[in-house]
């Protein structure tokens, strides 16, 4: 395979010390979403999961460079893994991904929310899918930039980083992914993943063009539904489908009538998609860290002036190309 040097990381020492201690920490949590679920829940969901959206716009690699699954993913894929990921398999690999993501999302709502021991079970299946997927393929192919649910959130967030921070995780690329790495190429990474047809209307119809227009209702089905017990499991798979069917129509409706182009669509809908996501997600995080009355307001404001400066700096990239 082919080399590229990366540009380097400081303090490499750090990355592999905070690398380590995140899977400690995973350790941790699944030990006690079995003994103490209400308070590590509360934890995980309220105060911890509702930050990473902001961490992906600001640069996804704050997180892709200690994620516990691509330290486990890493371990194994660049001890054993030879393989590059040929394209043809990285592209089922995206969909198998947005699956997996359309089901654990919603089912946070009549299971995960509140089933600790489930969660763990979940996470640790995970987990050893993120482990064998380095028995198959090199680096982080067979998981971290294939499988992985979380992928197409970062990749969407992940256009237009704030600021600049060095990939922890390869220092030198080695190729083990075919096409649409994030970490090789911010910029170029929707674009690869969308394939020609983003030239023209075809991208509404690929897995990824279909993620990202119903993107924004998804979040919204997910946010107007309540917790409840397994047997509306049914129901809330139907509420958040109608609500991404919806946001799917009226994107593709105005994008056929405006030909816009793929990637300021994409832009507009990545921006949208997080304001939708902290509107509803701001008086839980108020609340989860001692703020209810004032926490909300502030959240917004903080997510919305974020969001404002990604889409300038998209902008400003777009005309200067």
């Amino acid at each position: 395979m082919a080399t590229i040097v990366l540009p380097g990381v400081s303090s490499p020492r750090l990355w592999k010390t905070a690398q380590t201690v995140g899977v400690l920490l995973t350790l941790v949590l699944l030990a006690a979403l079995v003994t103490s679920p209400r308070q590590s829940l509360h934890l995980l969901w309220d105060m911890v999961i509702p930050i990473l959206p902001a961490t992906f716009l600001i640069n996804p690699l704050i997180w892709r460079n200690v994620c516990p699954l691509g330290t486990l993913n890493a371990y194994t894929g660049k001890r054993i893994g030879t393989r590059s990921i040929p394209v043809s398999l990285l592209n089922w690999a995206w969909g198998v991904g947005l699956v997996l993501l359309a089901v654990l999302v919603p089912a946070r709502r009549f299971v995960f929310n509140t089933n600790g021991a489930l969660l763990a079970v979940t996470i640790a299946v995970v987990a050893t899918l993120a482990l064998a997927g380095g028995f198959l393929f090199a680096g982080r192919a067979g998981f971290c930039n294939a499988l992985c649910p979380v992928l197409p959130v970062e990749k969407l967030y992940g256009q237009a980083p704030l600021v600049t921070l060095g990939n922890a995780r390869c220092p030198t690329c080695e190729v083990c992914t075919s096409a649409g790495c994030i970490d090789l190429a911010f910029t170029k990474s929707v674009a690869q993943t969308l394939g020609p047809s983003r030239r023209g209307l075809g991208w509404l119809l690929t897995p990824f063009g279909v993620f990202v227009a119903a993107f924004p209702g998804f979040i919204y089905g997910y946010f107007t539904l309540a917790n409840a017990d397994l047997a509306a499991a049914g129901a809330v798979y139907a509420h958040v489908a109608i609500s991404s069917i919806v946001s799917y129509a009226i994107v593709a409706a105005v994008v056929g009538l405006s030909r816009m182009p793929s990637r300021t669509v994409v832009h507009i809908l990545g921006g949208a998609s997080i304001a939708v996501y902290y509107w509803f997600a701001a008086p839980t995080l108020g609340a989860a860290y001692g703020a209810p009355v004032l926490g909300p307001p502030l959240v917004r404001l903080a997510a919305f002036s974020l969001v404002a400066v990604w889409m300038w700096r998209l902008v400003g990239r777009e005309y200067a190309t």
